[in-house]
């Protein structure tokens, strides 16, 4: 039974985490396409993580902001 329930935990706290990941990656696309389409096109992965670090990281922001 607690097996179970690690489990199952870690299996919500990966999919949230999965989603935050995704929702932000396409918030990136809509609002600073050059940026991903050079990563993109070189290879250079840096300066897309940068970004989506700072996406996420304002997105946290505003949550703890709000609450």
């Amino acid at each position: 039974m607690t097996f179970t329930r690690i489990s199952l935990s870690l299996a919500g706290v990966v999919g949230v985490l999965a989603a935050a990941l995704a929702g932000a990656t396409i918030w990136l696309i809509m609002t600073q396409p050059v940026t991903v389409a050079d990563a993109v096109a070189t290879g250079e992965v840096s300066p897309l993580v940068k970004a989506l670090a700072g996406v996420l990281y304002n997105a946290l922001q505003g949550i703890i902001k709000y609450l």
